[in-house]
């Protein structure tokens, strides 16, 4: 089995993969395509990116600023692994009331990732999927049948096949992303990680995938930048205080 089958069987057969994520991200799908969207799958696609990172948005906030502010502090990480080098215990002790001084919950990016790896996960099991044979056994009672979808965004991009364009703003968009993500405490390996290795990949790869995930990617990222923005004005202000 490969690794889209796999993906495809976890998401539609596993109880709890098929009822928590992959048919209510299908179904809000298929509504926002039948009413708000207008029969545009891309413009569905982007308003059902929206309303997933606006559900997630406290953890995914918490996350970020853990991120950042980790960076902020990486000076005073460095004295207390300094000063406690031979006491493991005392180092972590010290580590923890730092990161309580300043609000900072140690499990925050690891509780951000176990959200959002399923949900991107079951999105691209969805966006794979040839909407006209594989939708209807998953749809709910009082989900209206599209009947056939209209796979494009606004006529110009065929979503099923991939889209130079949107690799190519979707990079841009995670390499501007990356750049405010970085403090001047950033180490050079992280630099390059985020602002040229990171956008790199994700353009290779969105020349490979249905452009769908690529405006999936592109939306989320934007929805990223912005909440980028505010975490950094909210941890300079927290710092500032101490």
């Amino acid at each position: 089995m490969n690794g889209v089958a796999f993906l495809q069987n976890l998401f539609r057969e596993t109880f709890f993969f098929r009822e928590l994520f992959y048919e209510p991200l299908l179904n809000g799908l298929v509504w926002l395509y039948s009413t708000v969207a207008l029969q545009d799958l891309g413009l569905a696609i982007i308003l059902l990116t929206v309303l997933v990172r606006l559900i997630i948005y406290p953890l995914f906030h918490q996350a970020i600023r853990h991120q950042r502010l980790v960076q902020e502090l990486r000076p005073e990480l460095l004295k207390i692994k300094d000063k406690h080098k031979a006491n493991r215990e005392a180092q972590t002790k010290a580590t923890l009331e730092l990161f309580k001084h300043h609000k900072l919950n140690p499990l925050a990016p690891f509780l951000s990732l176990l959200v959002q790896m399923p949900v991107f996960l079951a999105l691209y099991v969805i966006f794979i999927s040839d909407f006209t044979q594989t939708i209807e056994p998953w749809l709910y009672s009082f989900t209206p049948h599209p009947g056939e979808l209209n796979q494009t965004f606004f006529n110009l991009i065929d979503l099923r096949q991939a889209s130079p364009v949107l690799a190519i703003l979707a990079a841009l968009s995670q390499y501007f992303q990356g750049r405010l993500a970085l403090t001047a405490a950033s180490t050079p390996p992280m630099k390059i990680m985020m602002v040229y290795a990171l956008p790199a990949i994700i353009f290779v790869a969105l020349f490979k995938f249905p452009a769908a995930i690529g405006l999936y990617w592109l939306t989320t990222t934007v929805f990223s930048i912005i909440q980028q923005i505010i975490v950094n004005r909210a941890s300079r202000t927290s710092l500032a205080k101490g």
